[in-house]
């Protein structure tokens, strides 16, 4: 799985529309937030452009835990572990819709025959494997906090990373969150998250408008729970 991030001269939604050379179209689907878009184990058949809203990808392990992976913003391609590793495979994570979302699909087989006529979808897909790897690599790294305060920071960090507009107030994270929301990618719960945040709040470290937070100065705030 991986994201992409395009250039502006390189519209990749323009480029995902024209797979199947306009006698297969890619198929527009819509999620609600917490739907399921694919399981772990499900036949890899079709790969996903993000049009609108955030994906979260996870993996469930034995012990019954879900561990989030990444967050992928619009403009992002998934379900691509098949075309990576040549080889027909099932599902290896969950991809469930964060915010609701919109989506373009394809058959994985138009998507190959794409990559072959077109060096630059190729190219963008290897530059989005980096940005990929490193958000993977932020949210284990968050995960490793046994502090659920510490976490809780890190996954803002991560969203003014991947979400954030600027703005006067400082950076919003361009995603409206509910707090179960957060509690679901962090590992911990309503409750808590609620709590902590109440408490950012009121050290005036972040502001909350219509579900979205604007985290001031993420700086100073990675600073303080360094």
């Amino acid at each position: 799985m991986m994201e992409l991030s395009v250039p502006q001269d390189k519209p990749l939604a323009a480029v995902f529309r024209r797979i199947g050379g306009g006698a297969y179209p890619p198929v527009v689907e819509a999620f609600d937030r917490g739907k399921t878009i694919f399981f772990p184990g499900d036949p890899a058949e079709r790969v996903y452009f993000l049009l609108k809203g955030a994906v979260k990808l996870s993996r469930v392990y034995e012990a019954g835990e879900e561990i989030t992976v990444a967050l992928l913003r619009e403009n992002s391609v998934f379900g691509v572990l098949s075309l990576i590793t040549g080889q027909r495979s099932d599902r290896f994570y969950h991809a469930v819709a964060f915010t609701p979302v919109e989506l373009l699909s394809s058959p994985i087989e138009q998507v190959e025959q794409a990559l072959k006529n077109n060096p630059d979808l190729s190219i963008l897909m290897l530059q989005g494997l980096s940005s990929r790897i490193l958000q993977t690599e932020m949210m284990i790294e968050t995960l490793a906090h046994r502090d659920m305060g510490s976490r809780l920071v890190s996954f803002l960090l991560i969203l003014c990373r991947d979400f954030g507009v600027p703005t006067p107030e400082g950076i919003r994270i361009d995603l409206k969150l509910s707090h179960q929301a957060i509690a679901e990618a962090i590992g911990s719960t309503r409750v808590t998250v609620t709590r902590l945040l109440g408490d950012l709040r009121q050290e005036e470290m972040i502001s909350i408008h219509k579900k979205k937070i604007t985290v001031h100065n993420p700086v100073a705030l990675s600073q303080q729970f360094a």
